[in-house]
């Protein structure tokens, strides 16, 4: 949902009218202006809702003369890969060159210091991750997604987002390790029976791990930083039941929007920049909860 600058209570306001987040002079105003949104979510957020946070980190670029800093681009996203600015990094003082800033777990304990429930860290593992041309560390293949909650008891459907079991739990490893068993005994498991219940019993599902490996997607429109959908549905499911409201503080393109319509969510958003508009809106087009002028 598209807010119109009329329509935006007037502490919000300030957020659709100034550069965006994230492109504060310093970390601490970038940690500061987090916590103060997602302090005014909270406020719309239901007793036993839950906020699932990503971000991704950087690498400080103070006192390095052959780096710049940040010149109109958010660091450490596709965006400014694309737009050949992924040199343009932050400057923190307080830190050496070359430093990880770990900026998904400052906000976080920000976040949990002003009250909010620190629940879990999951690592989004990418298969496919940016190619970084790096000779003294590891490309970076993940980022942090962060379960938060409002209070200590919360809504949480682990049932609704369970992975399939590995390691020979589900029906297909079962009947296949119960095959080897039954050619290693020479036909002979219990009761001298060539017979086997491996796979018809077991469970084809456990809880799922903090370790997500979901591939990057491609998106053809003029937005360099959406979320893969397989990434948003196991939020959406666990986080919420069906015909619950999703709130998306950065639309963007309306991923959140487009994955919550499909199962069977309403939606609303904010979005500080109005050329994403027609994307949302040819991604998720829902009635009733869109405020147009």
């Amino acid at each position: 949902m598209i807010y119109h600058k009329s329509e935006i209570p007037a502490d919000l306001q300030r957020y659709f009218v100034r550069a965006e987040i994230g492109l504060e002079p310093t970390l601490r105003e970038f940690i500061a202006n987090m916590v103060e949104v997602f302090d005014l979510c909270r406020e719309l957020l239901a007793d036993d809702g839950v906020l699932w946070l990503n971000l991704g980190d950087s690498y400080n670029a103070a006192g390095r003369t052959w780096h710049g800093t940040r010149q109109g681009f958010k660091q450490g996203t596709n965006r400014a890969s694309a737009e050949k600015a992924d040199n343009c990094r932050p400057s923190v003082e307080t830190l050496k060159p070359k430093d990880l800033i770990g900026i998904p777990w400052r906000v976080a304990f920000a976040l949990q210091a002003y009250g909010w429930y620190l629940r879990q860290d999951i690592i989004w593992h990418k298969p496919n991750p940016m190619p970084e041309s790096v000779r003294d560390r590891c490309t970076k293949a993940h980022e942090y997604i962060f379960l938060l909650s409002k209070s200590e008891r919360y809504f949480y459907d682990s049932e609704a987002m369970k992975e399939p079991s590995a390691g020979g739990h589900s029906k297909g490893n079962g009947a296949r390790l119960a095959e080897q068993a039954i050619a290693r005994t020479g036909g002979a498991l219990s009761g001298g029976t060539a017979k086997s219940t491996l796979g018809t019993s077991a469970e084809e599902t456990r809880n799922r791990r903090s370790v997500w490996t979901i591939p990057t997607e491609s998106y053809s429109e003029a937005h360099f930083a959406t979320f893969p959908q397989a990434l948003v549905e196991p939020c959406i499911l666990a986080g919420s039941r069906p015909g619950d409201i999703i709130f998306d503080p950065f639309l963007g393109s309306g991923t959140v929007a487009q994955v919550a319509q499909r199962l069977g969510r309403h939606w609303i958003g904010c979005e500080l920049n109005p050329k994403y508009i027609d994307l949302q809106h040819g991604r998720a087009r829902q009635r009733g909860l869109v405020l147009e002028s």
